[in-house]
């Protein structure tokens, strides 16, 4: 089983034991999960749109480190113009634990008030003399 999940404003293709690299992830515990899931494979069956929604993907974070260093050369010719820079981003290491399907993301639901007969059955009485009379007036 695998899953396509973003996250960094990248896609990877992960299943269970994989270690990933992605951009740096503030965490706060000792699993991150991943919810928005484009695509997963269920044992050749394959999961697109709503149906991926229901799919979780766990991960165990293993530590950061930095990646590789981009080289940045501005040059602008014939002005004597020449700026180095360079730049490593931090990555967060990811172990993928587990990927889920058919585990919805749980929300807290609102409990339902119980509503009071008594003041409600009250004002229906009250008002429903009231409406035949204002009913009554403009057709005279």
């Amino acid at each position: 089983m695998y899953a396509v999940i973003k996250t960094g404003g990248k896609q990877q293709k992960v299943k269970v034991g994989d270690v990933i690299e992605v951009e740096k992830i503030v965490h706060d515990g000792e699993t991150v999960t991943f919810h928005p899931i484009l695509v997963v494979d269920d044992d050749g069956k394959t999961h697109v749109g709503g149906e991926a929604a229901k799919a979780v993907v766990t991960a165990k974070p293993l530590g950061e480190k930095k990646g590789d260093k981009i080289k940045i050369f501005k040059y602008r010719p014939k002005s004597g113009y020449a700026k180095r820079g360079g730049h490593r981003q931090i990555l967060t290491m990811l172990e993928i634990e587990d990927v889920k399907f058919g585990a919805a993301p749980k929300r807290a639901a609102k409990p339902k008030a119980e509503p009071k007969a008594e003041p409600k059955a009250e004002a229906k009485a009250e008002e429903a003399p009231a409406e035949t009379v204002e009913a009554a007036d403009p057709a005279e």
